[in-house]
């Protein structure tokens, strides 16, 4: 099943997913570069919820450029697998390498908004990112370790502590939105 099947075909938690379905959706057929960061204003990205074996833990990296406690993830890079980019992402940022999904399905979409900022030297405008998110899983007993150029921090944290330590309000709201979902999802 392409991107597009697997977006459409997603059934959004709340309103947020809804409209943010919604305008992806518009987006792919008004766009045909949404999958690299050629399109400048918007583009994939796929992030983790990096949970532990019994799904009570989460695991944060110190991301440089925002400053704050955050999810791993990357940018789609021309790779329509987005499942793999958080995988890979996952395991490039925190060191883990025993990296498997929960599920294969997408676990949660959101249209996230991204300052400018620098990055390697050059000025990157503000622009969104077309999110997919998926729950992941790892042994909390592996080693980690940070990727200096991205963060300076790789930590497990229980679910509200992940929480709390993100300094960015819009990330706090997501993180909550994973969280809910995590103990319905482990109630099934």
């Amino acid at each position: 099943m392409n991107l597009k099947q697997q977006i459409q075909e997603y059934s959004p938690y709340n309103v947020q997913e809804k409209k943010d379905q919604e305008i992806i959706l518009r987006y792919m057929d008004t766009f045909d570069n949404l999958l690299t960061r050629e399109n400048e204003f918007a583009h994939f990205t796929a992030s983790a919820w990096l949970v532990n074996k019994d799904r009570t833990k989460v695991l944060m990296a110190y991301h440089n450029i925002y400053n704050s406690w955050s999810w791993v993830g990357g940018h789609a890079d021309g790779k329509e697998d987005l499942l793999m980019v958080a995988i890979k992402e996952a395991k490039e940022e925190t060191g883990v390498v025993n990296v498997e999904p929960v599920s294969t399905e997408i676990y949660s979409i959101e249209i996230l908004g991204v300052p400018a900022h620098e990055k390697r030297g050059k000025h990157v405008a503000t622009h969104v990112h077309l999110n997919v998110t998926y729950l992941l899983e790892a042994d909390e007993n592996e080693l980690t370790h940070i990727k200096p150029d991205e963060n300076s921090d790789v930590k497990w944290m229980n679910l509200e502590e992940a929480v709390e330590a993100s300094t960015e309000p819009e990330m706090k709201v997501v993180y909550r939105k994973l969280n809910e979902k995590l103990r319905i999802f482990q109630e099934q």
